[in-house]
């Protein structure tokens, strides 16, 4: 075992009773299971700067207070971040209604502005967060604008869809409403939801605040959490304009994943935009 982690687990009190495990599933970290005398640990290896990003997420997730379980940070230091192993099952249609509720409620953490108080990342992409009192601005200057340049200058984009992007982020303030910023988990696809005994859990948050939907729209994106979530999200307050929202915040994923993954997600920025632009010309 590695001496930096062994004089982590060392200053926290954790008893390894075996060897590091390689788990999957990870997009840049080395993740491990390791059994303890306390119990089994997750340990992940990446760079320092996420895993203080992970785990200031995850303190900012668990101090809302919600009904969602969040594993708790057990050590963090030099590049190595240890945190709870939590115990999974098979979902079922009580455990999406309270998903759906937590998420309600860590949506009802509102803060004054969007963005957070430092940048993080979401997967291996930088993702600033400088604060802005409007979500649409933050939006097409944090979010839109940056990646949909560098995906250009990557030649992932051409110029005609490049300026399409462009072009429907300079347009938000003509239908999206301006609002406070909610907590987010703000990289919640499906992987990053568990089912637990005692409920659903969230892991991996690149947090911030945010319009509500960039949680929703992220969780819809290659899949469904089914009618049961959002019968309990919305609480029968559904905003009419929900389609609409959901093209606008999957682009930003979508384009993430472009960045990242290469041009077998240009279809999918494709569609996004036009199903934008769709709307735009009802």
């Amino acid at each position: 075992m590695e001496a930096r982690l062994r004089h982590l687990l060392t200053t926290h009190d954790i008893a390894p009773t075996g060897e590091l495990e390689p788990l999957s599933g990870g997009d840049s970290a080395a993740v491990y299971t390791l059994s303890t005398r306390q119990g089994r640990v997750i340990v992940k290896h990446d760079d320092p700067e996420r895993l203080r990003g992970e785990a200031k997420g995850l303190h900012a997730l668990a101090g809302a207070h919600t009904s969602l379980i969040i594993p708790e940070v057990l050590g963090q230091a030099e590049g190595w971040l240890v945190i709870e192993a939590l115990e999974t099952q098979p979902a079922n249609r009580q455990d999406a209604t309270a998903l759906g509720e937590g998420l309600r409620q860590l949506h009802g953490v509102i803060g004054s502005s969007h963005g957070w108080h430092e940048d993080n990342a979401c997967g291996l992409t930088p993702q600033p967060n400088a604060p802005l009192a409007d979500g649409r601005q933050f939006q097409r200057e944090r979010r839109l604008l940056p990646l949909c340049e560098a995906c250009f200058q990557r030649g992932l984009l051409d110029s005609a869809l490049r300026r399409r992007i462009e072009q429907q982020a300079e347009q938000l303030e003509r239908w999206l409403p301006d609002g406070p910023g909610s907590l987010l988990h703000g990289d919640l696809w499906s992987g990053n939801v568990l089912t637990t005994p005692c409920g659903p859990a969230l892991i991996d948050p690149a947090i911030y605040r945010h319009y509500p939907e960039t949680d929703l729209a992220m969780l819809t994106l290659f899949g469904s959490p089914g009618d049961a979530f959002f019968e309990a999200y919305w609480n029968g307050n559904a905003p009419a304009d929900w389609p609409r929202r959901e093209a606008l915040f999957q682009l930003y994923p979508l384009l993430n994943h472009l960045l990242l993954f290469g041009v077998s997600y240009r279809g999918g920025v494709e569609r996004s935009v036009a199903r934008l632009e769709h709307y735009q010309d009802l």
